[in-house]
């Protein structure tokens, strides 16, 4: 079937005419075409509009065709009717479809022996002389189908088969005018009215600083063309055909934007429902293989010379040169929707918040830096006289060993462990609360900008029809139960879905069973490893031992973290679909809390064993506990355990936002995109050749698709968790995620802009439930923090020694207090050094970190006092930190109102605009009603109306800016 056949949708007659007849017609709209303004035919040529120049394409779908090695060539006639009226059976019933069926298969016979030397080629069937594949027949057919359904919703197609990409159809769809309307309505859109308003600036020496303010940050503000000045606004009102009066349509072309159009075109794609079993709209119809891809157009290409939104979202957003200016938001909203504008709105803000947390951060590492040689332990540590022998840190290949060759950890664990990261931790927490306090009010002012108030009362529930999956499931419980049942089912109840939650329950507890086994795995590492360094003669392999195991450990952690977070994401989003959500909403959600818990455990298992277990499951010397009766678990250095916290903290940090975040999103992209291009036998040309040669909708083909926001979320989140949760042990998190999230920005706005289709536009009012585990996240950091200044630093038991049994109140002495002695003769057997003369003397008490009796004692390695003072105090702390930082959070939250002033004085002005508007428009409506049963009604009208537009100009304080294209008889100041 030639392409004009099918491309009509406008006039059925064109499908249904002779093929001398579709010659004409062809012959006809290549002469229009033909005749179309040297910009119209470039539109149309770079795959923009319909082949006639003036139909804009909103949507495309793309299926697999079989085409003929040496081109297309044309069916016969009677394969063209026989065609067109199994088409027109489609829309009328299945037993229609059925008998139109049959009567393609015979006239396919009838054809193929009437013409044996030169058989017709099918572009959706196959080749000459190959078999009717039942298959493929079957998807054709669900096609048609589909599409004249399409057609019967008052949408426009047109066929392209003869592409540039072999084995690649392509459905170019258009919604007309009355079509955009009555979606608009039914979707409860807010579209700009005639009225605009001045919004009122601020006065006096606020606006005077806020005028400071603007030009000194100038520089910093993209240069995005406003088309309309920031201190008017367009009045929007929810749209409705009967108030079209009320709307701007001087321009309908532009009235719906592309953005606007492709959600609605998508709208109808979702709920269009065919005649067929199980054919629940175009998600079915992907999942199905009927169709292989379906996605907007981007409005341009970002090479060519002229204008369009995605030219300057590449060059003023998606670009690494531009890295310092803000974000044009506005026009990301305007392009891509709101759900991904809210998106870059908060990552922007967030990045905005590190600065003042980096620079914070970066003074207490300073602080660190200045006052190591003067901390009094690190001195009595790295004193050359300090004759402290050190027990073995492990059985038999360890020997004694001097606490002075812990110099060098003792002065670096002072750098993260010092009285300045106690107020580093409650800034931290602080700064949480403010994080998300000035989210919340951030929020509401684009809600208010973009017309989203009241989004979630009247538009809500349109999200909530059900998923082709969940009518999928409901439809075989249908089937399934008794044919003589006639109440109807439904939904899926509790008991539907019990196998799928035990299913999930239990892989969820495997998963996270998996990653306590690899931790585990890793600690024996650690331990063997540090055994077999020891036996090395190398003596400079043996005194690099503690380091080499540290970095080595936090590396193999790092890969196993990548590794597990890609089979996390396939089993979260495996065990989401069993589940079988009801609602796309509902199945979002429930994906999202499971990937977050399950990369939440894997990043973080390895440093809360770290921070809290490792170095107290111990025992002593001579009663060490063991593990399989061989492995004797890990103690911590001298310097504490906060520089290996430190240590793997980071690595981990850095390597997932190096690797993960910035590698693999931008190399796995690229090698997709190189994948397709070879597949497509395209691989010969140069790409930018090729570019110039693909239409629009051929060249988005090669993109990849959008896959949702939630990896970007995700990733985001789990370095929310690096800044906020273990700060106490890492005060330059902050300066390290600042630093990330500069070309983090940049490298997602490239990868939205460059390398995806164009997603379809999504209304949100809110980030959802990213918000809570944000919230979740924030309030769980002060929990931890407060545990890790207590038991994991030093900073409590050097604060008890200096005031309870210091005897100058100064730190003299310290380290000797939290030292206990041991008898070497009370080694176990087999246990004891197998080179006890290492050192160089005989050693007959050793020390271990401990507060213990010493063995000369009548209980002798027993817990001290001291220990439990101690611990009296770590527990006070926890409580107290705790409770004073969530009250100081509750104080900032309630200081700090969610809706800022000026946004709540500008939605009631506007509730009081739009009803004296339609008071207006009804006394007018009245005013020609009135001129109808009277004849001097008019005459009243008239100076009704003129006496109504003297006071409105007499109310209005200010008029619009010339050139601003506002209507200044329509202009109110707020």
């Amino acid at each position: 079937m030639t392409e004009e056949a099918e491309v009509s949708p406008t006039s059925s007659s064109d499908q249904q005419a002779p093929h001398f007849l579709q010659d004409v017609i062809f012959h006809g709209k290549f002469k229009l075409l033909k005749a179309l303004t040297p910009e119209e035919n470039t539109l149309c040529q770079h795959g923009l509009y319909f082949q006639d120049g003036q139909r804009r394409v909103d949507y495309i779908l793309t299926y697999h065709v079989k085409k003929l090695a040496g081109g297309r060539s044309g069916r016969q006639s009677s394969h063209v009717l026989t065609e067109n009226a199994v088409a027109r059976s489609l829309r009328r019933g299945p037993q229609s479809f059925g008998e139109h069926f049959r009567l393609h298969q015979a006239q396919r016979a009838r054809n193929s022996s009437s013409l044996p030397s030169s058989p017709v080629a099918d572009v959706e069937l196959g080749c000459p002389g190959e078999t009717f594949n039942g298959q493929e027949d079957h998807k054709m057919f669900r096609r048609k189908e589909f599409e004249g359904k399409l057609r019967d919703m008052g949408l426009e197609l047109e066929k392209d088969e003869d592409t540039k990409i072999a084995g690649v159809g392509f459905v170019k769809i258009h919604a007309p005018w009355n079509i955009l309307c009555r979606e608009a309505e039914l979707m409860k859109l807010k579209m700009p009215t005639k009225k605009v308003y001045e919004v009122k600036q601020l006065s006096g020496v606020v606006e005077k600083i806020s005028s400071l303010v603007s030009k000194v940050v100038e520089p910093l503000h993209p240069h995005v063309d406003e088309h309309q000045p920031k201190n008017f606004k367009h009045l929007s009102h929810t749209f409705s055909r009967e108030k079209q009066h009320l709307f701007d349509l001087s321009d309908k072309d532009d009235f719906f934007d592309s953005r606007t159009r492709s959600s609605i075109v998508f709208e109808i794609l979702k709920r269009t429902k065919c005649k067929a079993k199980y054919s629940m709209g175009i998600t079915s119809l992907l999942g199905s293989g009927i169709y292989t891809a379906a996605y907007p157009l981007h409005d341009g290409d970002i090479n060519q010379e002229s204008f369009n939104d995605r030219k300057l979202l590449n060059d003023e957003w998606a670009n690494y040169s531009v890295f310092y200016k803000y974000q044009p938001i506005g026009l990301v909203r305007k392009y891509f929707g709101e759900k991904i504008g809210l998106y870059f709105a908060w990552l922007g803000l967030y990045t905005q918040m590190l600065i003042p947390a980096s620079v914070v951060g970066v003074i207490v590492f300073l602080y660190g830096c200045a006052t190591v040689d003067d901390n009094i332990p690190s001195m009595e540590i790295c004193h050359p006289k300090n004759n402290i022998t050190m027990c073995p840190l492990c059985d038999k290949v360890c020997s004694y060993w001097k606490l002075s060759t812990a110099c060098a950890t003792a002065r670096a664990s002072h750098l993260f462990d010092n009285p300045a990261t106690v107020f580093f931790s409650i800034f931290m927490a602080l700064w949480a609360a403010m994080f998300m306090e000035h989210w919340k009010r951030r929020q509401m002012r684009l809600n208010h900008e973009w017309d989203l108030t009241g989004f979630e009362d009247e538009e809500e529930a349109l999200k909530d029809h059900p998923r082709a999956e969940y009518e999928f499931r409901v439809m075989q419980k249908s089937l399934s139960k008794d044919k003589k049942s006639h109440h109807k089912i439904e939904k899926l109840t509790c008991q539907d879905r019990l196998p799928a939650y035990m299913t999930n329950v239990v892989m969820m507890l495997l998963m996270i069973g998996v990653t306590f086994a690899i931790v585990f795995g890793v600690i024996l590492y650690r331990i063997s490893t540090k055994a077999a360094l020891h036996m090395s003669s190398n003596p400079v392999t043996r005194s690099h031992v503690q380091l080499t195991v540290k970095t080595t450990a936090a590396i193999i952690n790092l890969v196993v973290i990548l590794i597990l977070d890609e089979v996390y994401g396939a089993v979260a989003r495996w065990l989401t679909v069993l589940e079988v959500p009801k609602t796309d909403k509902s199945f979002e959600e429930r994906l999202i809390f499971k990937t977050f818990i399950l990369k939440f455990v894997n990043a973080f298992t390895p440093i809360i064993y770290i921070a809290f277990f490792r170095g107290r499951l111990v025992g002593r010397p001579g009663s060490y506990l063991y593990v399989f009766e061989s492995y004797r678990m890990e103690e911590c250095t001298h310097g504490g355990c906060l520089m290996e916290l430190c240590i793997q903290l980071s690595i981990t940090m850095l390597g997932k936002q190096l690797i993960q975040n910035n590698l693999f999103e931008i190399g796995v992209p690229k090698l997709k995109k190189l994948i397709r291009y070879i597949r497509s036998k395209q691989g010969a040309f140069q790409e930018e050749e090729r570019q110039k040669k693909l239409q629009r909708y051929e060249a988005d083909h090669f993109l990849e698709p959008f896959a949702g926001l939630t990896p970007e979320y995700m990733e985001m989140i789990i370095q929310f968790g690096f800044v906020t949760l273990f700060v106490a042990s890492f005060p330059l998190a902050p300066l390290f995620a600042l630093l990330n999230n500069i070309i983090e920005i940049r490298l997602d706005a490239k990868k939205f802009v460059t390398e995806l289709r164009r997603p379809v536009a999504a209304r949100a009012k809110d980030i959802g439930i990213w918000y809570n585990l944000l919230r979740g996240v924030a309030n769980v950091a002060v929990i931890i923090n407060a545990f890790v200044i207590s038991f994991t630093s030093d900073f409590i038991p050097r604060m008890v020694y200096q005031y309870m049994y210091s005897p100058d109140g100064s730190m003299h002495g310290f380290v000797n207090n939290t030292l206990s002695y041991f008898n070497v003769s009370h080694f176990q057997e087999g246990k004891e050094p197998m080179d006890p003369l290492y050192l160089g003397y005989t050693v007959e008490m050793c020390r271990y970190k401990d507060y213990r009796e010493p063995p000369w004692s009548t209980t002798p390695y027993e817990i001290s006092k001291e220990f439990w003072a101690v611990l009296a105090v770590r527990l006070a702390f926890v409580i107290v930190f705790q409770n004073v930082v969530m009250l100081m959070s509750d104080i900032v939250d309630w200081l700090i109102p969610d809706i800022p002033k000026d946004i709540i004085l500008q939605i009631h002005k506007e509730k009081i605009l739009l009803v004296d508007l339609f008071l207006k428009e009804e006394q007018g409506k009245i005013c020609v009603l009135e001129s109808r049963a009277s004849t001097g009604g008019k005459e009243n009208c008239s100076r009704s109306s003129s006496s109504n537009n003297n006071n409105n100009n007499n109310n209005n304080s200010t008029t619009a800016p010339p050139g601003s294209g506002l209507h200044t008889n329509s202009t109110k100041s707020l």
